[in-house]
């Protein structure tokens, strides 16, 4: 790229010809994040009114200082000004975390820069840092994620209950309100709650409800039961069934006289409301009432 480019493409003066030819240099993809995220950046509040009477109040002295710069020193200075308003863009740029978030009803897949994969559950929420991740494969979530992480370095995974640390396994993680659960399907899983370390090899969880853990049987299952459009239970409260029902059909749950903390063992389908709604009202001996994008589940003695 011929040195004048930049210059002349920041002040748009480049022709046709020298446009096409600096964005096909190595530098155009680079200039051009770095110059779209100065544009979002926004400039600190200025009061002009108290800077004018703080400039009135100072005293002013007999003599003023003048300094004469040639046209060379004058460009030197612009041309340093625009290097480190870069420098501090690329820089602003580089340390921003990559962001997956679903919604409810929703699911996505993503894959990490040393080809591991996971797929994350509705209302869940995956951050990392794409530029560190070489030399740190670490992430946060919020939600529900599954993995299949790549042989590699040290694979962690921050949640606010805990901390999951892998080298290269599969395994699935939920962390929401009051309930944070760790199964390991293949390798050997590493948890931290609470500062101490459990060690999970595959075939068994962990898990934590209302910040009390709860013994639980192995999973049956290579792989999640969401994976395959089902959520399956255990001896789980009754809240956090009638919670992940709202989160996998985007409807408001009410409940009448219902008691949320009876223990729940069973599977309802993910993509079939109906059959979904009986699935959890018998086994719970309620009954519930479908209207448009909301259910009501309730008592049989309630009025």
């Amino acid at each position: 790229m011929q040195e004048n480019y930049l210059a002349k493409w920041l002040n748009n003066e480049l022709s046709e010809e020298e446009l096409a030819a600096f964005k096909r240099s190595e530098e155009y993809a680079s200039y051009q994040r770095i110059v779209s995220a100065a544009d979002a950046l926004e400039a600190p509040s200025y009061d002009m009114e108290k800077a004018l009477g703080d400039f009135k109040a100072r005293p002013l002295k007999n003599e003023t200082k003048v300094i004469k710069m040639t046209p060379t020193q004058y460009l030197l200075r612009i041309a340093a000004a625009i290097t480190v308003l870069f420098a501090l863009t690329f820089f602003y740029i580089s340390s921003l975390n990559e962001t997956v978030s679903t919604e409810y009803a929703e699911r996505t897949e993503v894959v990490l820069p040393d080809a591991s994969e996971v797929i994350l559950n509705a209302e869940s929420e995956l951050s990392y840092s794409e530029r560190k991740w070489d030399t740190e494969r670490a992430l946060s979530l919020e939600g529900e994620a599954f993995f299949k992480v790549a042989k590699g370095k040290k694979f962690t995974v921050t949640t606010d209950l805990g901390t999951v640390s892998v080298l290269g396994t599969q395994f699935n993680v939920e962390s929401r309100k009051g309930f944070f659960e760790v199964t390991c399907y293949e390798g050997l899983v590493s948890v931290n709650f609470q500062g101490k370390e459990e060690k999970l090899p595959a075939g068994t969880s962990f898990l934590v409800v209302n910040e009390r853990v709860v013994q639980t049987e192995a999973p049956v299952t290579s792989q999640p039961s969401w994976i395959n459009n089902e959520s399956s239970f255990k001896s789980i409260p009754l809240t956090y069934v009638l919670n992940e029902f709202q989160r996998q059909y985007n409807i408001k749950v009410e409940t009448r006289n219902v008691d949320l903390s009876q223990l729940f063992t069973g599977t309802f389908s993910n993509t079939n409301i109906n059959l979904a709604l009986q699935s959890i009202s018998t086994p719970s001996q309620i009954s519930y009432t479908l209207e448009k994008n909301k259910v009501l589940f309730y008592a049989e003695n309630a009025p």
